[in-house]
């Protein structure tokens, strides 16, 4: 197969990545993947919370020492960097870690202390939507983790779909995925997750907005509790 070159339009691989969505929707997330690095090579990447490395593993087997793309936000959980350390170590992988234009520190003296609280919206495209529109910019493509099953808000997730805000080719190879899925993909191939999950956390996203489920939540009801707010805006 032919790598997508750079000079092809939005319109073409908008093209491409909804028909890709229908022809590859019964796909195997490995399948999927491979589909992704061999039609877009090196300017492709995945990207990962750190809240499991399942993608990663997934991606690296398709194609060794694919970029593996961190958002380190100044807010994560220890456990979240230690997972992403371990992963940077032990699997066949190239982990880049993109950071805010502002530290924690310098972004207090700016705009005040916890701003995460007063304006959670400002917080993240300054921590979070910035630095991977920045990041992602050589790149044609870009994996997520994303599944159907996690909110109402992803129940309509495409294997391949168009990331109108960024241009780019968004793939979602383990939308299809159940929870169960991911435990036995764990489980079968000794996956690094992040400890946070066997510790009551659904979902792992930056510690101050992060809490621990109650009973009968779905995974994601433990960020940013008692909001509105349900993503963060990489994703919607």
């Amino acid at each position: 197969m032919t790598t997508v070159q750079q000079e092809r339009t939005a319109e073409e691989l908008k093209a491409l990545a909804e028909q890709a969505g229908r022809d590859l929707e019964d796909a195997t997330a490995l399948e999927i993947l491979q589909w992704a690095v061999d039609t877009f090579g090196d300017r492709f990447c995945v990207t990962s919370s750190m809240e499991d490395a399942v993608v990663a593993h997934l991606a690296s087997r398709a194609r060794k020492g694919v970029d593996v793309v961190f958002l380190d936000t100044g807010y994560h959980f220890p456990e979240t960097i230690g997972t992403r350390d371990a992963v940077e170590a032990v699997m066949d992988v190239n982990v880049i870690t993109l950071t805010p234009k502002r530290t924690v520190a310098e972004q207090d003296a700016e705009f005040g202390p916890k701003l995460h609280d007063r304006d959670p919206d400002l917080c993240c495209k300054m921590r979070k939507v910035q630095p991977l529109e920045e990041g992602l910019t050589n790149y044609l493509a870009w994996a997520t983790g994303l599944r159907r099953d996690e909110s109402p808000t992803r129940a309509n997730t495409p294997v391949v779909g168009w990331d109108e805000k960024r241009q780019k080719v968004k793939i979602s190879p383990i939308a299809r995925w159940s929870q169960d899925d991911v435990d036995a993909y764990v489980a079968e191939h000794g996956v690094l997750t992040n400890p946070l999950l066997v510790d009551g956390y659904g979902s792992v996203g930056c510690a101050p907005c992060t809490r621990r489920l109650l009973e009968g939540e779905d995974a994601r009801a433990g960020r940013w509790a008692g909001r509105s707010k349900t993503e963060c805006g990489l994703h919607g």
